[in-house]
């Protein structure tokens, strides 16, 4: 099974959101929330997530994240979760209000069984009550979603790793490679071959396989995640936005839709004069009318 069949397969069976000038998006992929542990690169900019995804929610966004949003290779979830129970309280928030849509990467790959989604993330157990509480009861959880707007054009979102043949083939050997020898590897600093994120190689393969796609699927627009490199192409490039990860070394990278126009956006902490410390928005690259895109 080529790329370009994994790709098409999953753009035919897309879930459909509604694209409009009214829209508010934010895309964010890669957060691989861990554990706390030293392995845990999510750890390092939690607060940051965290005070953006409040503020995009106060804004009225819809929050859709593409793929390895729980680092599901190293840790188990119980971990996971009591790591970061006050971010998936705000990702409750955001589904109660009908406005939270996930994608899956190879990383949380099990979220592809409607029974590991239940598992996970329908009820948690509250410490300081001893009891068992409802979190999120069937989070919307697809391979791809496109943002369709009312004359049939979309935006195609997915996490990419379908352009990965031996992270979407061969996941489960990836899945025991790094939780079995490089999660404690990775504390003394060595990089995990798997991910393209640390292959630069594979990623150049990567991003060459989705941008063939793209011109073969006349100028599609697509944006995706699993690489962790931020890609906003000038309006004469193949139409593939990346929107980074939430594991760069001091920042998160997004892309906002808002008012028909694209935004990448880096979050990070800055300095004052005085020494107060505060997190930040950024604009790296835009706004720009999707028109020119789709």
């Amino acid at each position: 099974m080529s790329s370009s069949y994994r790709i098409s397969r999953a753009f035919l069976n897309a879930k459909k959101l509604d694209l409009s000038k009214d829209s508010r998006y934010i895309l964010f992929s890669d957060c691989h929330r861990g554990d706390n542990s030293f392995a845990d690169d999510f750890s390092h900019n939690r607060k940051i997530y965290h005070y953006a995804l409040s503020e995009y929610l106060n804004k009225d966004f819809t929050y859709i994240e593409l793929g390895d949003g729980d680092e599901l290779w190293e840790n188990k979830f119980s971990a996971i979760f009591d790591a970061n129970k006050d971010v998936f309280l705000l990702l409750k928030e955001f589904h109660e209000l009908g406005r939270l849509h996930f994608i899956w990467g190879n990383h949380d790959m099990d979220y592809r069984n409607p029974k590991k989604i239940a598992e996970n993330l329908h009820y948690y157990y509250n410490t300081s009550d001893d009891k068992e509480k409802e979190l999120m009861i069937g989070p919307s959880f697809s391979e791809g979603i496109r943002l369709t707007q009312s004359d049939g054009k979309s935006i195609f979102l997915l996490h990419g790793h379908q352009a990965d043949w031996f992270n979407y083939n061969f996941w489960k050997l990836s899945r025991f490679l790094v939780k079995v020898l490089w999660k404690p590897l990775q504390v003394l600093g060595v990089k995990d071959p798997t991910s393209p994120a640390q292959n630069h190689k594979g990623l150049i393969r990567v991003e060459r396989r989705l941008e063939r796609w793209v011109k073969e699927n006349n100028n599609q627009m697509i944006i995706t995640g699993h690489t962790h490199r931020p890609r906003f192409p000038s309006e004469d490039e193949p139409p593939h936005f990346n929107d980074g990860s939430c594991v760069h070394p001091r920042c998160i990278t997004g892309l906002e839709i808002e008012n028909n126009e694209i935004t990448l956006v880096k979050w990070h902490v800055v300095t004052s004069a005085v020494g107060v410390m505060q997190i930040k928005r950024d604009v790296l690259e835009g706004p720009s009318s999707l028109s020119y895109y789709i």
